[in-house]
């Protein structure tokens, strides 16, 4: 079982939602974090709030589709902790839209997905990942650093209507940490570098509280346990399947029963 104390985590999309509750929680228990976000207030205001003990939190602005961005981020978490222990790229958007609509009355589209929102979805969740991910991976290896990389899917992943481009990015975490740790035991490192992903439901986040009120009434309808997920048992999770060695390779979702229940 890995410890998390004085292990570090690179958390991409760290200023706000899933991305700083696994912050909080990681310091909780001693560890230590580099927090990159692209928007600086969104750090300042995310250091505040984790009120860590002096230099166990350094924050990063980092465009996570940059290469050189994920480079610096990696390199960084290097320069002032000398190690890498917990990859979590969770830097994400999503633009949602059917990719055609066509009119009620007409059948005619009149409305179809832009090609910059599909574009912009992919860049962030999918490019944004990858690069993370094999920026850290290199400092991992090359430092000898033991720890895990868990990735974001999303019950999305699943295919939900209007989500063409999330999904997609979401399936596509889905099956990556298949890859990765096939990639990672062709060389001789899966015991040293595991990947996992989780797949959360509806979670209680500002983005979830900032949807029309009825139609997550009506969401929760569906969900077993008849509520959202508290941001903190996702953290804990992740916390998790860190310490749990014998976890890799999979998909872990946590979304209180969605799609499996009597309604299913």
């Amino acid at each position: 079982m890995l410890e998390i104390k004085d292990s570090v985590a690179v958390i991409t999309g760290g200023g706000s939602g899933l991305g700083l509750e696994v912050a909080q929680y990681w310091v909780r228990y001693g560890g230590k974090v580099v927090l990159a976000d692209v928007a600086p207030k969104a750090l300042e205001q995310a250091e505040i709030k984790i009120n860590a003990p002096k230099g166990d939190v350094i924050s990063v602005i980092c465009d996570v589709t940059q290469e050189a961005d994920c480079s610096k981020l990696a390199d960084t978490a290097i320069e002032r902790f000398g190690k890498i222990n917990l990859v979590a790229p969770f830097a994400g958007i999503i633009k949602d839209s059917l990719m055609v609509s066509p009119d009620r009355e007409t059948g005619k589209v009149t409305r179809k997905m832009p090609l910059e929102d599909f574009k912009k979805v992919i860049d962030l969740n999918l490019t944004g990942v990858f690069l993370t991910v094999r920026e850290c991976a290199e400092r991992m290896i090359n430092n000898d650093c033991k720890g895990l990389i868990c990735l974001v899917s999303s019950t999305g992943s699943l295919g939900t209507a209007g989500q063409v481009n999330y999904s997609s990015t979401k399936a596509a975490m889905s099956v990556l940490p298949k890859v990765i740790t096939a990639e990672f035991f062709r060389r001789g490192i899966s015991n040293r570098i595991r990947c996992v992903a989780v797949a959360p439901g509806y979670c209680d986040t500002a983005m979830a509280r900032g949807m029309n009120q009825k139609a997550l009434e009506k969401i929760l309808l569906d969900v077993p346990i008849g509520r959202l997920i508290d941001p903190l048992e996702f953290a804990s999770l992740v916390g998790e399947l860190y310490r749990n060695e014998a976890l890799a390779g999979e998909v872990y979702f946590i979304h209180g029963g969605l799609r499996i229940g009597s309604r299913g």
